[in-house]
């Protein structure tokens, strides 16, 4: 193995990525070991030399969300105390992105803190995909590239040749995401107002701002969980006249009771990625998952070679 040939190690948070990512990179994924005591704790091997080498450590930290970014930690520790030169951590979904602010009193703003552990732990770039709030970034004194799974989802969309389409915001906060989707597809835009009032993952739609009239609207967002606002934007569209709707989520997370949520909604197809692989639920005929690790992939190989991965972003 040369020096400059790419390593990937994929965590239990993500091992189908993984081998998606190497499959599009023409290689194998770093041997590895993870083991799971009885008593609750994680233990994790690297099984090859990566003394001096530049590795790529993929691992979404979802399902469950705490074990896989201890996981995750411990991925850096035990390659940096294996002297990699340098540890490129791939986080397909960064589960606590949610934890942005301090909005209410005595609460942590939690995705702080996970940079903090990330960046202690010896990480030294990280690579996303759609935080859910950009100004993570900020979070890190290390570089991120936050990708967009957009142009992912916008061409599984467009291959269905969905006639009058409109694209929808399920909330104020996702406008400007949804106008990307709206510009990339070349439709109308329009937004759900929305409300939510608790941390019960519940909120209300209370209108449709826009003409959805006579069209199929197409609802994205960045995260599914328990699809209730997904499935109230799609009953509000429907009664403002929509003809047919459709959704495109970059991170399916699934909670238990979603899948009946959504067969019993007027969506007729919904779109996520494969970011997210460890949900404790079977999807239902309605999901379709389109796939990610090409663009992971192509981010690994540009970081690695020292290319620009600017092109990557779709606007």
């Amino acid at each position: 193995m040369s020096a400059d040939e790419i390593v990937v190690v994929g965590g239990s948070g993500s091992p189908k990525l993984t081998a998606n990512i190497c499959r599009y990179l023409g290689i194998e994924p770093a041997r590895r070991d993870v083991f799971h005591f009885s008593e609750g704790t994680t233990f994790v091997k690297v099984g090859e030399n990566v003394r001096g080498r530049r590795v790529y450590l993929v691992q979404s930290t979802a399902w469950p969300a705490n074990d896989h970014f201890m996981e995750l930690l411990f991925w850096i520790d035990a390659l940096k105390r294996a002297s990699a030169a340098e540890i490129t951590v791939i986080i397909p979904y960064f589960s606590y992105g949610k934890g942005d602010k301090k909005d209410e009193p005595r609460v942590s703003i939690r995705a702080r803190v996970c940079a903090d552990a990330i960046e202690a732990a010896g990480a030294s770039r990280v690579v996303t995909l759609d935080l859910h709030a950009p100004q993570i970034q900020g979070f890190f004194r290390l570089p991120v590239d936050d990708l967009d799974g957009l142009p992912v989802l916008a061409e599984a969309v467009r291959c269905k040749g969905l006639e009058n389409l409109v694209v929808v915001s399920p909330d104020m906060g996702f406008v400007k995401q949804a106008r990307k989707y709206a510009d990339f597809l070349g439709t109308g835009l329009a937004i759900g107002d929305k409300e939510r009032r608790g941390h019960d993952e519940q909120a209300t739609v209370l209108r449709i701002i826009g003409d959805v009239e006579g069209k199929t609207a197409l609802i994205v967002d960045d995260v599914v969980i328990s699809g209730g606002t997904l499935v109230e934007a799609a009953r509000q569209l429907v009664a403002a006249g929509a003809t047919a709707v459709y959704a495109a989520v970059t991170h399916g997370v699934f909670s238990k009771d979603a899948m009946q949520q959504i067969m019993a909604s007027p969506i007729q197809r919904l779109f996520v990625t494969d970011s997210i692989e460890t949900q404790p639920v079977a999807f239902c005929d309605k999901i379709e998952v389109v796939s990610v690790a090409p663009l992971l992939a192509e981010a690994i190989r540009r970081i690695h070679y020292r290319e620009s991965i600017s092109v990557l972003f779709p606007l």
